[in-house]
């Protein structure tokens, strides 16, 4: 039977199924982080249950943490709290943990496949929706809740009904100034955030297949944001070179055994997806988005479209945005280029080749946030840092920082942020903050010119 290479890792981690029911599946990598972790670790602790695999749990902080003065002690009370708890509850259950300061510290879904703990034909889960970045790699990898955080503690496993298959297939090649963020952008303002509800996504054709390792992790990191349980793109030579020598990766002749296992994962040919979706590379232009939904999303160059729903008036009203308007020339006061998304070196170098001898506009407040302690490094080893100092720009420390309103770094209420992160609800970046998601190069045009403009002149 033709299988794609969702079923072929997902088969192979069954370990019992029930009858017309759920299915009992074996987790290779849990992650963990300071905030789904506590209520979780306190169930077990109640019931008397030991943590089952504790070699296979990996932590780290970045949700609650501050991005400046990381070496003093953490101001807020219940972010303290917090780090605390994670701190406590890793040593008594012997579980590795990077905490504040370490050199492996970082978001989650940024330092675990830098480190090579993230590798093809894995399944991979930890208490954050966009677990799903891991499956760049070939992987399975999903968010869960709190309780199902204590049932992967408690016995390594997780009860499951197999989700049904997606493909969306992008063929072409990528216009100059399209980058991987306006990808993910474009197919979600054509599909729609409740598109993938049900399914696990594999993204095939040749603009995946040419796409660096950074540029495949930003586009799963989304397919959480049109409804989708994961996303995923099959392991190849990029992957393989990008694991190669990493921390955690095999080595020497264990790599290559590993290499040949990996390369019988990709999708049989002829293998049947419940959904398909096909869209060519010269469609998608650089994108923005205008609502309170990452489907909300338009060509750079558009307007706002026209609709009646309530909803969608709604959305308008909250951005302060009319039907038929453009955002070229809109003024932005804060860009925020980081989170779980954007926030590996790729990001970083895109942005620093724009911003290169330029002035950040006055109006502006940028924050740049390097997704680990490793990109941070690299920002500095690479000159980028001097770069964007020279231009005006707050280079911060490591964390989740502006992608939600979890710690310091908020945006004043009625305030428009361009941020390279992931979801524009309302107050997800603060209380009345009004979100226009892009991506790293679209940011760094922002903060320069302190509005809106049509990258694709500037690139011409």
């Amino acid at each position: 039977m033709k299988k794609t290479l969702f079923d072929k890792i997902w088969d192979a981690h069954v370990v019992d199924s029930i009858e017309k029911g759920p299915q009992v599946l074996y987790i290779d990598k849990h992650l963990i982080h300071e905030v789904t972790s506590p209520q979780a670790f306190n169930e077990l602790k109640e019931r008397g249950i030991p943590i089952f695999r504790p070699d296979q749990i990996v932590a780290t902080a970045d949700h609650n943490t501050p991005t400046i003065d990381q070496h003093l002690p953490v101001k807020d009370a219940l972010s303290r709290n917090q780090l605390e708890q994670l701190s406590k509850n890793c040593k008594e259950n012997g579980i590795t943990l990077y905490e504040l300061g370490h050199q492996y510290n970082g978001i989650v879904h940024v330092m675990a496949p830098e480190l090579g703990i993230t590798q093809p034909g894995m399944t991979m889960v930890c208490g954050d929706s966009h677990t799903s970045t891991h499956g760049a790699f070939g992987t399975i990898a999903f968010g869960i809740g709190t309780s199902q955080v204590a049932q992967v503690f408690a016995s390594q496993c997780l009860l499951l009904k197999k989700p049904k298959s997606l493909r969306v297939t992008v063929n072409g090649t990528l216009k100059k100034g399209v980058l991987p963020k306006d990808v993910i952008l474009y197919i979600i303002s054509q599909i729609g955030t409740n598109a993938g509800t049900g399914y696990f996504c594999e993204y095939a054709g040749e603009v995946f297949e040419n796409m660096s390792m950074e540029g495949r992790m930003t586009v799963c990191n989304m397919s959480i944001e049109m409804g989708a349980r994961g996303g995923m793109i099959a392991p190849d030579e990029t992957t393989f070179e990008y694991i190669k020598g990493r921390k955690f990766a095999p080595q020497g002749e264990d790599f290559d055994k590993k290499v040949a296992e990996w390369k019988t994962l990709p999708t049989d040919e002829g293998a049947i997806f419940d959904k398909e979706y096909t869209f060519d590379a010269a469609d998608i232009a650089p994108m923005v988005t205008y609502g309170t939904n990452p489907g909300m999303g338009i060509k750079i160059t558009e307007n706002i479209p026209e609709q009646e729903s309530v909803s969608f008036q709604k959305s308008l009203e909250y951005m302060d945005f009319k039907a038929g308007e453009s955002l070229i020339n809109k003024p932005i006061n804060y860009v925020f280029i980081g989170s779980c998304t954007n926030s590996r070196i790729e990001d970083f170098r895109v942005a620093a080749n724009f911003i290169k001898g330029k002035q950040k506009a006055a109006n502006v407040t940028a924050w740049l946030v390097p997704g680990s302690k490793q990109v941070e490094a690299q920002i500095v080893e690479e000159g980028l840092k001097d770069i964007f100092e020279n231009a005006g720009f707050q280079l911060r420390q490591p964390g989740c920082s502006a992608c939600l309103a979890m710690n310091d770094d908020k945006i004043p209420k009625g305030e428009y942020c361009v941020s390279t992160s992931n979801r524009n609800f309302e107050g997800r970046q603060g209380q009345g903050a009004r979100t226009i998601l892009a991506s790293p190069l679209v940011a760094a045009a922002t903060a320069v010119e302190g509005k809106i403009i049509d990258i694709t002149k500037h690139l011409n």
